[in-house]
């Protein structure tokens, strides 16, 4: 673990991470901005579901960093864009794999039929899920860090 990793949900606190989602989550699922908030809101106080989500941020971050960049200057400049930006981020676009990261939020929140759960967890499922977090983690960070 670096210190992206530690530092990151004291930066992206879980109610900003999910300010952040909203967008996505609601184009996804044709739901109110208020609906997926709160829905979003459910799902991150599940087990694992902030921590893996984090773990996609933190790896676009990692890969946002440039070789003059160094982590104190891109965690000064994700803090000062979370602030600035998290109302303003736009929905990803909608991917199979974006949608196995939806997938499972429905799943922790009791939305999404139970046999998905072992969906996501076979290979193809647990892949798709894996490329879909670095894929919304890697739209975040760019959202996030726009001028």
């Amino acid at each position: 673990m670096t210190g992206i990793d530690h530092r990151l949900p004291h930066l992206l606190p879980r109610a900003d991470l999910a300010r952040v989602l909203v967008p996505t989550y609601a184009a996804a699922r044709a739901v109110d901005d208020e609906e997926a908030l709160e829905r979003l809101g459910q799902a991150l106080v599940r087990p694992g579901v902030a921590e893996d989500l984090y773990g996609g941020v933190a790896a676009a971050l990692r890969d946002a960093r440039g070789p003059r960049t160094d982590e104190d200057a891109l965690m000064d400049r994700l803090s000062a864009g979370v602030q600035r930006r998290r109302f303003r981020v736009r929905a990803a676009s909608a991917t199979p794999e974006i949608s196995a990261v939806l997938v499972r939020i429905d799943l922790e929140i009791g939305i999404a039929p139970e046999p998905m759960r072992a969906t996501l967890a076979s290979d193809r499922g647990r892949a798709a899920l894996e490329a879909g977090l670095r894929s919304l983690g890697a739209h975040l960070v760019k959202e996030l860090l726009r001028g």
